[in-house]
């Protein structure tokens, strides 16, 4: 009867993390004569040695080592196809989400442990930037997006949207003055946030008079990057316009202070984006499902 090649390489991962074929072969309840048959199999299958073996030590070959790399992800992915189709199975395997900085820092890390806890099978792969991120060529599984979204191939679910605060540092305002109304911004110099991809700087927008306006400071620097906003803005070198959610600890500390506190801003709306299958891995599924539910607790503008 022909071996199946996942039981075979199922069979040679645990051989080369026990680091032992009887301790793989305890761990898989099955004798040690059929593991060392299935690894002298999936050799004859492949083309290569595996492993080095002696009667005290066993090594894994190079190619051993790429073909036990490729093997891991092979084998969770199956599983993972499976999973999708197995309403009894519970989620695990690696879950790829990419977050930009600021919500990273404000919302998602400081809840994480709550959602390791409901499914501590499932492992985080956690990128934060602020570039725009491509879910099929990066292999990410799912993307939180803040602002509107461009026409898209994927999938976005709207969570809702987060307040937006002026402020800066106490030692600009002293240099500089405070702000009355919006009106008085172009008195005032700006640290502003911009978009890799696009290159546009982010707008200030203000309700005034029952109508949305944007606003223009003069440009004191440009950032791509939202920690090195913050850093700049309590540093002094301009006045911020971002998500309060991000900047409420400086804000809490004094080390910034709001202005323009009469004058409503727009909230920028939050999204999450997962490409666009009918069935969706069950890591992805519980993860939209618990961020989704954690931002309109706690984060909704």
């Amino acid at each position: 009867m022909r071996s199946n090649m996942l039981e075979l390489m199922d069979i040679f991962v645990h051989v080369v993390e026990f680091r032992s074929f009887t301790r793989a072969a305890d761990a898989l309840q099955l004798h040690r004569p059929a593991v060392s048959k299935s690894v002298q199999q999936l050799e004859d299958k492949l083309g290569v040695k595996l492993l080095h073996r002696t009667t005290r030590s066993l090594s894994v070959t190079v190619e051993g080592e790429e073909i036990y790399q490729r093997a891991k992800t092979l084998l969770s992915d199956a599983s993972d196809i499976m999973a999708s189709y197995s309403s009894n199975q519970r989620p695990r395997g690696q879950l790829r989400i990419d977050v930009p900085l600021a919500l990273a820092h404000s919302i998602l890390i400081p809840q994480l442990s709550e959602f390791q806890a409901l499914y501590p099978e499932i492992e985080i792969v956690l990128t934060a930037s602020d570039r725009l991120t491509h879910l099929i060529t990066e292999g990410v599984d799912c993307v939180i997006r803040l602002g509107e979204l461009a026409d898209s191939n994927f999938i976005s679910r709207r969570m809702g949207s987060l307040q937006m605060v002026t402020c800066a540092a106490p030692s600009y305002l002293d240099k500089y003055g405070t702000p009355l109304t919006p009106d008085d911004l172009k008195d005032h110099k700006a640290i502003y946030f911009f978009n890799e991809h696009s290159r546009d700087i982010q707008e200030w927008k203000f309700v005034m008079n029952g109508e949305i306006v944007s606003r223009h400071p003069g440009s004191s620097i440009r950032v791509n990057n939202s920690d090195v906003l913050l850093s700049c803005g309590v540093a002094g070198l301009g006045m911020l316009h971002a998500l309060y959610t991000a900047l409420k600890p400086c804000l809490e500390t004094g080390q910034l202070k709001e202005v323009l506190s009469g004058y409503a801003t727009v909230t920028k709306p939050v999204s999450i984006l997962y490409p666009d299958r009918r069935y969706l891995p069950p890591k992805v599924r519980v993860f939209i499902e618990w961020f989704t539910e954690i931002f309109r607790k706690n984060h909704q503008g």
